[in-house]
């Protein structure tokens, strides 16, 4: 394996490792279900349990296909997706900066699986292994465009604006 592949591989291992540990925590950490549900829905979302739920099938679902390199640019569009509604709704009116609960972190997270969708998974990967690598700027126009409708179509159908999590 060359310099491109590993770092491929790395960012590929570590960008799912870090979405499936933010799932697992959503699900098992701090207030459980219930607690993410009631934060959730803190943020302006209908159906907190419910949204506590997808977003924990979520990020584990696509911080495992990330990590596999399977289906790259419709894993990375869902990351996408999780970290632009985080963004949006938790971290954008504190700033910048992570240390002050700004969007830094959730921007960078969704740049880097926008980036690893455009470069492509590697060839230490399923994607590779099955021929079924999409790259360049299909696939990581995939993984925005498709990261972009999620957003828009999550916030759409369950964000109240005004009560809680306001976009300004």
């Amino acid at each position: 394996m060359d310099a491109q592949e590993v770092a491929l591989l790395a960012v590929r291992l570590v960008l799912g490792v870090i979405m499936i540990a933010h799932g697992y925590n959503h699900w098992r950490g701090g207030g459980r279900i219930a607690g993410t549900a009631r934060w959730f829905e803190g943020l302006g979302l209908r159906h907190g349990t419910l949204q506590a739920w997808a977003s924990v099938v979520t990020e584990i679902g696509a911080g495992a296909a990330v990590a596999a390199g399977f289906l790259t640019p419709f894993a990375c569009a869902a990351v996408i997706s999780v970290m632009a509604v985080a963004g949006l709704l938790a971290h954008r009116a504190n700033g910048f900066f992570v240390f002050k609960e700004g969007y830094e972190y959730v921007l960078l997270i969704a740049v880097a699986a926008a980036a690893l969708a455009a470069l492509g998974p590697g060839t230490a990967s399923v994607d590779h292994l099955a021929g079924t690598e999409l790259t360049g700027w299909g696939g990581g126009g995939v993984a925005v465009l498709l990261g972009a409708l999620g957003t828009a179509t999550l916030l759409a159908l369950t964000w109240r604006p005004g009560r809680g999590g306001d976009v300004r």
